[in-house]
């Protein structure tokens, strides 16, 4: 039968991202769906303090729909999301960035929906929890404060990290271009920035949530490095796939390399939309 995508976003993106990967993966026959995960999408807050003029002032402190929601909420939905589409048939879970934290705890929790799991570019914690790999040496290159140039309101206070992507300082606006999209043209850039909401949510997982051999361990899994991710530098990729087949020798990934930043394959998604394809051709194979 053939198997559907299932598309997980990462931090401050939401389904709209994979629009011009959906129309690449239609194009050659395969079928997709796009998440939005819990406060994400046409569920997110866009304060009017957000829009132009922008009261930066209010956009500091007005309220976001996204706080309170957890890794567990955003893990329940994506496995409502998996158990409809298994009944379809095949089911391969592809998550970008942040989306693999909660690709990776659906798949402990629920094995049995996934044929097979897809990181691309994406956290999937073994060794660590996500904040601490920001300490490990693969990841000095990374200035986590990039984002401080332009973030709006106090997070404890707001109970949520609100970045204001409308921002028109340079220094802001270059730091994202470098973090994200370096090899992409400033119209491209720009036009990804305006993709990206404002609010994401604090939680990003405890040690429980990490990768489990017993559970996770147990389906098919597939790492696609992004040779020119200064966002999640190719070293941590690494890393976290060397943890990865460690945790799992007899199931370790299968690697796939695409060059180009942290966004291009979604801003140019053939050759990812063919590494699918593959991939999707192993479970009809194995059929």
């Amino acid at each position: 039968m053939q198997p559907t995508f299932v598309l997980v976003h990462g931090a401050f993106a939401n389904s709209f991202s994979f629009a011009p990967l959906q129309a690449e993966l239609g194009l050659l026959g395969h079928r997709s769906v796009a998440v939005d995960l819990p406060g994400h999408g046409f569920a997110a807050t866009y304060p009017r303090a957000y829009q132009a003029p922008q009261d930066l002032e209010g956009l500091a402190t007005a309220p976001g729909a996204i706080k309170g929601m957890t890794l567990a909420d955003n893990a329940a939905h994506l496995i409502g999301i998996l158990e409809r589409a298994k009944r379809n048939g095949p089911v391969i879970l592809v998550a970008h960035s942040r989306g693999g934290v909660t690709a990776t705890a659906a798949a402990n929790a629920r094995p049995d929906l996934i044929d097979r799991i897809v990181y691309v570019s994406a956290w999937c914690p073994v060794a660590l929890d996500v904040g601490d790999y920001y300490a490990e040496p693969e990841m000095a290159t990374v200035d986590p404060a990039s984002l401080a140039l332009a973030m709006a309101g106090n997070p404890a206070e707001l109970g949520l990290l609100r970045v204001n992507f409308r921002t028109a300082d340079p220094a802001a606006l270059a730091a994202f271009k470098e973090a994200f999209f370096a090899d992409g043209t400033d119209d491209e850039f720009l036009t990804f920035l305006n993709t990206f909401q404002p609010d994401e949510n604090l939680d990003v997982g405890t040690s429980a949530d990490r990768a489990q051999a017993a559970t996770w361990g147990r389906i098919p899994k597939t790492y696609v490095r992004l040779a020119g991710d200064t966002s999640l530098p190719l070293a941590l990729q690494d890393r976290l796939i060397r943890e990865g087949d460690a945790l799992t020798p007899d199931n370790p990934y299968d690697v796939r390399t695409l060059e180009g930043s942290h966004l291009k394959w979604l801003a140019d998604p053939a050759p990812t939309a063919r590494v699918l394809g593959d991939l999707a051709g192993l479970l009809t194979d194995a059929e």
